[in-house]
């Protein structure tokens, strides 16, 4: 079975979001929200085969697990949170684990267990939790099997005008941790990982599209616009893009336990 585009898979979680405000799907309620993650999906199978062992780190609201399961992966999640979303994925065979919050760092899953590990807005939040970003990069690393990839998405740019702005408005949400590429660089070889990528992105913001009309918020036009102009304004503006993505690599050749990942590392 052909498994569906990005924008198939976009257009599912907006009309989710829209249809089902009681799942906080704040940050896709419209396709131009939806659409930063776009490149997030991309990368996961540009870098993870179909059938890959995949686990959602810090599951949040569920999209990315919804999106693995949609795209053919065996997706798990991990979460300090409780999983509301598990109502709504469309494979119910998903596995939960909820961590303990009194040991915020420790993945109760074997050595070499995942093929991918995925933090989407995930791993600038470690420290307010207890834990440390050193901590938990080397505790991912311990799960992923020899050649696994990790893939980090949203991560703070130290630089985000969007950050710059929001400190400066009360009530408005900004990160406390922001980075540098040296810093990320710094992180992955601590934790014993090769980084096969990093990029910033993100100049424009995308969440208040959710307060447009439904005509709007679902108009692919518009999204496709946004996207344009955002990639094209990023492009000279990259110090001041919001985030970074990034993608690194344990060392040594995966395999998958599934039996249809079967490839050396790069």
């Amino acid at each position: 079975m052909t498994r569906p585009s990005e924008d198939a898979i976009l257009a599912e979680l907006t009309r989710r979001s829209i249809e089902h405000p009681e799942d906080q799907l704040v940050a896709l309620g419209s396709l131009v929200g939806t659409h930063q993650y776009r490149a997030l999906y991309r990368l996961t199978r540009n870098h993870l085969p179909e059938g890959s062992r995949v686990l959602d780190w810090g599951a949040g609201n569920g999209h990315y697990s919804y999106f693995l399961q949609r795209s053919g992966y065996r997706a798990e999640g991990f979460s300090l949170l409780d999983a509301r979303f598990l109502g709504w994925l469309p494979d119910a065979s998903y596995t939960f684990t909820r961590g303990n919050a009194r040991d915020p760092v420790t993945l109760p899953y074997a050595d070499g267990a995942f093929d991918g590990v995925a933090s989407v807005g995930v791993l600038e939040h470690v420290r307010e939790t207890g834990g440390s970003e050193e901590r938990s990069l080397a505790e991912i690393a311990r799960v992923l099997r020899p050649g696994g990839i990790f893939l980090c998405y949203h991560f703070p740019n130290r630089w985000s005008w969007i950050d710059w702005a929001a400190r400066r408005v009360p009530g408005l949400h900004r990160h406390e941790y922001r980075y540098t590429r040296g810093e990320i660089e710094r992180l992955v070889t601590g934790a014993g990982l090769t980084l096969v990528e990093a990029t910033r992105y993100g100049l424009l913001p995308r969440n208040s599209g959710a307060k447009l009309p439904r005509r709007l918020r679902e108009s692919r036009l518009l999204a496709r616009s946004w996207d344009v102009l955002d990639a094209a304004l990023a492009v000279p503006l990259t110090l001041f893009c919001q985030n970074y993505r990034f993608v690194a690599r344990k060392p040594g050749s995966m395999r998958s336990s599934g039996g249809r990942t079967d490839r050396n590392a790069a």
